[in-house]
C-alpha cells in the first residue's frame, strides 16, 4: 500500500506550539499567545511533555543530542502540559488543542482520563490526544513506572480510557490496572471520546497506529522514511478492518539551529513538500528558535503570511 497524495485544493491546517519550555516558557503569556495565534489563523494549538532534565541522563534526545548535551538545554524548563493547555482553552474558540505528546505509560489511566474529559468539555470538544512512549527512562524510574514493556503499558493504557469514555458502568482489569465497576458523569464533549493520536517512528509503533489510533504524530524525515512507515499504519488499519483514509496524519516541524531545518524561514518549504505527499496538517514548534514569546509570535506572523 502507498501513500496517496491530497487532492489539489485542499489547504493546510497550520498549527503552533505554544510557550511552554525553555526560554519561552511563561504560563502568563499562554492566553496572550493563544489569542493571538488564533486570530493569526493557526488552526490548532499544541503542548508537549517533559517531566524530569536529569544531569547525566541514561538516553540520548533522539533529535540529535550529543554526548556532551544529551539533550537541549531548554528541556530544562518545562510548564505543565494541562495547565497550559486549559489557560489556551479558555481564550480560543476555533483552534483545536492538542497533546504532541504525552508520555501516556507514567500516567493512571483514571487521573488521565478525568483531565482530559475536563479539557474537552471545557474547550467545546476541540481536543486531540496525542500520546507516545517517551525516550528518556529516567522519567519512568522518577513516577515509579517500570521503563520495561512500556508499549504493553500503553495499549492497556489505551483499553482503560475507552472503558472510561464510554462504558456505562466503566471498568477494566488489566496487568497494570485494575478499575472496578464504576459510575463516570463526566463524559467528553466529543463521541464517543475525543481523538487519539500516536507518535513514534518504528514499525511497531505505526501498526499500533493502524490499529487503535486515529492518526499518527509525526516528524520531519527524509520523504522515503515519511512514506514508509506511514504505509506500516495504513497496512494495519486494513488487516484490522479499519478505514486506512481516515487515518490523520500530523507532522511536526522543530526548527533548530545544526539540523536540516535550521530557521523559521526553513519551514515553509517542509510544508510545501509535506503537503505533495497528501499530508494535511502540521505543528510547527519555535521553542529553539524564537528569543521570547514577542519573537515567537512575530516568526509566527510571518509563518501565517505564507
Amino acid at each position: 500500500m502507498t501513500t496517496t497524495p491530497r487532492p489539489a485544493g485542499v489547504p493546510m491546517r497550520l498549527g503552533l506550539a505554544l510557550p511552554q519550555y525553555g526560554a519561552l516558557a511563561d504560563p502568563a503569556a499562554v492566553p496572550r499567545f493563544a489569542t493571538a495565534a488564533e486570530s493569526l489563523g493557526f488552526a490548532s494549538l499544541w503542548v508537549g511533555d517533559r517531566i524530569l532534565a536529569p544531569r547525566a541522563p541514561s538516553d540520548r534526545y533522539p533529535g540529535g543530542g550529543t554526548p556532551e548535551h544529551p539533550y537541549p538545554r531548554e528541556f530544562e524548563t518545562f510548564a505543565d502540559p494541562f495547565t497550559t493547555l486549559s489557560a489556551a482553552a479558555a481564550v480560543t474558540r476555533t483552534a483545536r488543542l492538542g497533546t504532541s505528546a504525552l508520555t501516556a505509560p507514567v500516567y493512571s489511566p483514571v487521573l488521565l482520563a478525568r483531565a482530559l474529559t475536563s479539557l474537552d468539555l471545557a474547550s467545546s470538544g476541540r481536543l486531540d490526544v496525542g500520546f507516545g512512549l517517551g525516550w528518556l527512562r529516567e522519567e519512568y524510574f522518577a513516577t515509579g513506572v517500570p521503563w520495561a514493556d512500556r508499549g504493553l503499558r500503553l495499549e492497556e493504557l489505551l483499553d482503560a480510557l475507552d472503558a472510561l469514555w464510554t462504558g456505562d458502568p466503566a471498568e477494566h482489569e488489566g496487568p497494570q490496572w485494575r478499575i472496578a465497576p464504576s459510575t463516570v458523569g463526566l463524559r467528553p464533549a466529543q463521541e464517543p471520546r475525543p481523538p487519539v493520536l500516536l507518535g513514534g517512528f518504528s514499525p511497531p509503533a505505526l501498526a499500533r497506529v493502524g490499529r487503535r489510533a486515529d492518526g499518527w504524530l509525526a516528524g520531519w524525515m527524509p520523504e522515503r522514511y515519511l512514506t514508509g512507515l506511514w504505509s506500516v499504519a495504513l497496512e494495519a488499519a486494513e488487516k484490522a478492518g479499519r478505514d486506512p483514509g481516515a487515518l490523520r496524519r500530523v507532522l511536526r516541524i522543530n526548527p533548530r539551529p545544526g539540523t536540516a531545518v535550521e530557521t523559521a524561514a526553513d519551514v515553509r518549504p517542509c510544508l510545501d513538500a509535506a503537503h505533495e505527499l497528501g499530508i494535511s496538517e502540521a505543528l510547527v514548534d519555535l521553542h529553539f528558535v524564537a528569543k521570547d514569546v514577542d519573537h515567537a509570535l512575530d516568526l509566527a506572523a510571518d509563518l501565517a503570511a505564507g
